[in-house]
Parts: C-alpha cells; structure tokens; sequence
C-alpha cells in the first residue's frame, strides 16, 4: 500500500515566509533559455548524417580551392595531346602500387614486338643496333613493364594460329617516338641539353623504303616486311613469320649518309641559322622533359584533352558551386520578395501574382537554357546566359514557400498586436513574420543547391550548354567526353561521377538536416 498525504496536516516548518514580489525557483527545474540558431545547432549536430555529408562538401571545397595552389607543375591552360586520356601517374605512390601509369593490354605478337621495339630504339643511342629483346625490356623507356602470359587462337580452321600475350604497359612510354621540324637553334639547344643532361631527345631518321610498313610512325625504325618485323638472322627468308623470343635482335631501317654513320635531321627549309627547319625524330619522353624540367606526373591522369584531370575536376566543382549558390541567391532574394507580397496581402494581388507565376512556370526550363545559349551567350557568355535562364523561373518555388509560410504566420496574435499598435506593414512583414519563415526559406535554398548542380551537368553533358575551354569546364562536360571511351579509359568517368554523385547526396542530407533543425515543432525536443 502506498501511504497517502494529508495536505490538511503539513507541518508549517516546512514553509518560509517570502517577500512580495521575490522569485521563487527549484534548482532541479531551474534552465537557462536557448536562441532559435542555437536550438537549431543542438539539433542539427545530432544528425550524424548531416553532420559526415557537411564534412564531404567542405572537403570536396577545399579541394577545389587547394589543388590549383599546390600544383607548382601545371597550370588550367596546360594541355599535352600526346598525353590525353593517360591514368594517374605518382611517383611517390608508385612505390604502393597504385597510380603507376600502366594498364592491362592484350597484343598480337607484332604488336607485342611493335612496343618492346620502342625501348630497344631508345637504348640504342648511338643507331649502332645489336641490342637484344631481353636488353630491351630493362631499359627506362621500355613501355612493356611485363609480360605475363600468351596463348594461341585460331580465327580461321586450319590457319595457323596466332599468340596472343597479356602484358602490362606505362601508357606514358607508349608515346614513344615522333616525327617533328625544329628551328636550327632550337635544334643546338637540345643538343646541348642532352649533353649537359646525358638524356637523349634526338634519334637517327629512319628511311622511306619498301621495309618501313607506316612512315609517319616513327616507332617503326626496324625494317618489317607487311607488319612483321625482320631480324639479321632471317634477312634472306621475308616470307618466314617471326616468332617473339627474348634473344632476338631487330635490324634497323636508319638513314646513313656514306660513311655509314645515321643521319639525325634533314634541312626542310630557311634561310639563316635561325629560320632553317630541320625534320627530325625525338623521343617524346625525353623531349617533354626538355621543355617542361620534369618527367609526366598527373595525379588522377589526364583528360580527354589532355589536361591534368585533378585541375579539371577543381575547376569543374568550383563553377558548379559557384553558379549554385549564385542562382540559389537570387532566387532566395526574388522569392523571398515575391511570396512575401503575395502571402501578407493576398486578395487581389496575390490573384494577379499567382497567374503571373502560373505562366513563367510552364516554360520548359530545357527550353529557355537552349534559346538563351544560342542567342544570349554569343553576347554574354555560356555562363552568364545559363545563369539568366536558371533566374527565370527558378525563384517561383521560393516564393511559394515564403508564400506559404505567410499565410501561416499573418493571421497569428503577435502579428495582430504589432498591427494594432500601430506597425506599418514592411515593419510586420520583414521584422515579425519573416524571421519565422527563415527556417523554412533556408533550407529550401539549400535544397535547390543540388538540383542546380544537377541541372548544369546535364545541359553541359548534352552539349547544350559549351563548356570545354582551356579555362572553363564542368563536371557534365568532362562526363561527356568520356561518354564513349570510358571503358577503355575508366580514369575518365570515375572521378567526375564520383565527385558530382558526393555533392548532389551530400547536399540533400545537408539539407535535410537543416529543415529538421529549423523546424519550429521540434524546437526543444529531446531526441
């Protein structure tokens, strides 16, 4: 049984006197009032959802903003097309294993032959030859890292069948050699770096004969009969197949002049030292080296361009944000403006308002972005009009948000003692019923942020929007580029995927996140 209180028959020690007007409190219940933005902070900090996807995005900023500063290298404008669509490439991760340049490749025997050849014609300095296949494979620039099975296949019945070989690649080296004209100083120039250096850039000119099956591919500085590459052994039988073995030597095809000695250029044209064009035959490698100070190093590889992927991928995040917070900023100020006048005064005026909003919202917004981009930016620029068509008709879901929010809040007590003494009605609608509607109106222009980013990706990924310039690009139109070569070269539609699929989610937690914690019902609960 529990005892039962007889409030008739409380002691009077356990009352003390107190004076008018003197605060009574019970520590156990005493609390201390919290702001509206703090509230919201408790709330919001609770959400560990929100909380990861806002550490992304600042990530994903700093990103951005940090890698143009730290690459010393490489500049936005820097372009090499002979290493377009190349992977990533890091030194100091090479020793992990990861971002070595190589890809997995299948080759024919001749292919196979083709490419080793590159590091056997790069060793051999002097065109003096007798370099052997297995020399060949250890040399710095033999873009065949390794060789790691073959077997044969058999496309015709009774043909004799080819070997096939899996070998791993340094798509850097694969480059190999180029054909190219040089002014004559600039010529003596790499001659001397090359002596200061002890890197070789020129190589013997290789003939125009009936052995030379490509002569505007350098690589093939061998002498080959119809693809098949021909070695001293086997000069007398050009009708034998050659058989891929490690001590094979290739025969090479240079120009000599009579003494037998190869020739290293050819006068084309000119006047005087300066002017006088010499057609030569470089090592690209080596030769990028020379105008750059440094080996090819790109940290997520190279675009379709071939610009460095990661200062296409900054410049990509820092123009989706950029026009992202631009429209969504716009949009807050011409909605919150719009829905504010329509929502306090109602009647009539919002009527004719409505109708108008009714109107600019059944323009299709794919529409308006194709008018403006073929008419406006010619005058303006892509981004500029893009950024016009996304003000159009952007701000009519802010302002029926703020629309909304108004006719919740006008009719309120508060509202209806600040009219009766007297407050005029920018007063009421800026200073009383606005700041109520603030949790909702920012959370909504949160939550447009990835729907913009979305949007601009899309036009920019169908062309509509031309966004691939030395200076500017997105994060669409690195997508489109690799729409058609992406299984060949994955490098290329992996990280902007993943870098526009991180902001479009992180942005809808972040934002949902704040709705929950500006809600005005949750203020206070405990969860």
């Amino acid at each position: 049984m529990t005892n039962k209180v007889d409030y008739n028959n409380i002691p009077k020690e356990l009352f003390e006197p107190v004076e008018r007007g003197e605060r009574i409190t019970d520590k156990k219940f005493e609390d201390k009032p919290i702001g509206y933005f703090k509230d919201a902070w408790l709330r919001f900090r609770r959400n560990k959802g929100s909380i990861v996807a806002a550490i992304i995005i600042l990530l994903i900023v700093l990103y951005s903003i940090v890698i143009p500063l730290a690459n010393t290298r490489y500049d936005e404008t820097f372009m090499d097309v002979y290493y377009a669509k190349k992977p990533p490439r890091n030194f100091a991760l090479m020793n992990v294993g990861i971002a070595n340049g190589q890809t997995a490749r299948t080759f024919e025997e001749k292919g196979l032959i083709k490419f080793i050849g590159i590091g056997i014609g790069a060793a051999d300095t002097e065109g003096t030859g007798g370099i052997s296949v297995s020399e060949g494979l250890g040399n710095y620039y033999q873009p065949i890292r390794s060789i790691k099975d073959s077997w044969e296949i058999s496309e015709i019945k009774g043909a004799k069948p080819k070997v096939m070989y899996n070998a791993s690649i340094d798509n850097y080296l694969e480059v190999g050699f180029l054909y190219t004209s040089l002014k004559q100083d600039e010529y003596q120039k790499i001659v001397d770096w090359q002596n200061e250096t002890g890197l070789q850039v020129l190589y013997p000119l290789v003939e125009d004969n009936q052995w030379n099956v490509d002569i505007n591919d350098a690589n093939y500085w061998y002498k080959s009969n119809k693809g098949t590459p021909i070695t001293t052994d086997e000069w007398g039988d050009l009708d034998k197949t050659l058989k891929y073995s490690e001590d094979m030597v290739l025969e090479d095809n240079y120009k000599r002049d009579a003494d037998g000695n190869p020739i290293y250029y050819e006068y084309t044209g000119g006047g005087n030292a300066q002017t006088a064009q010499y057609r030569v035959r470089i090592l690209y490698y080596n030769y990028y080296r020379y105008l750059n100070g440094f080996e090819p190093e790109y940290l997520l590889g190279t675009d379709s361009q071939g610009y460095d992927m990661s200062l296409r991928l900054a410049g990509g995040i820092r123009l989706s944000l950029i026009l992202s917070l631009s429209v969504c900023a716009i949009n807050f100020v011409i909605g919150a403006i719009y829905g504010a006048v329509e929502g306090y005064y109602g009647g009539a005026v919002d009527l004719t308002l409505e109708r108008i909003s009714d109107i600019l919202s059944g323009v299709p917004f794919v529409v308006v972005a194709t008018l403006f981009q073929m008419h406006l930016a010619q005058k303006v620029g892509p981004i500029p009009s893009l950024l016009f068509a996304f003000v159009l008709t952007g701000w009519i879901g802010m302002a029926s948000r703020v629309r909304t929010q108004f006719y919740r809040f006008k009719g309120q007590e508060y509202v209806i003692a600040a009219r009766t003494l007297g407050a005029k009605d920018r007063r009421i609608i800026w200073k009383h019923i606005f700041p109520n509607s603030l949790g909702t109106i920012i959370t909504g222009s949160v939550l447009a942020i990835p729907g913009v980013i979305g949007s601009e990706s899309m036009l920019s990924y169908l062309g509509i929007v031309k966004l691939g310039s030395a200076t500017t690009t997105s994060l669409g139109t690195l997508l489109s580029d690799a729409a058609s070569i992406w299984t060949s070269y994955p490098h290329l539609l992996l990280f902007p995927a993943l870098i526009l699929s991180l902001l479009m989610i992180c942005f809808n937690l972040f934002g949902n996140g704040l709705r929950d914690a500006f809600n005005p019902s949750l203020r206070g609960v405990e969860e």
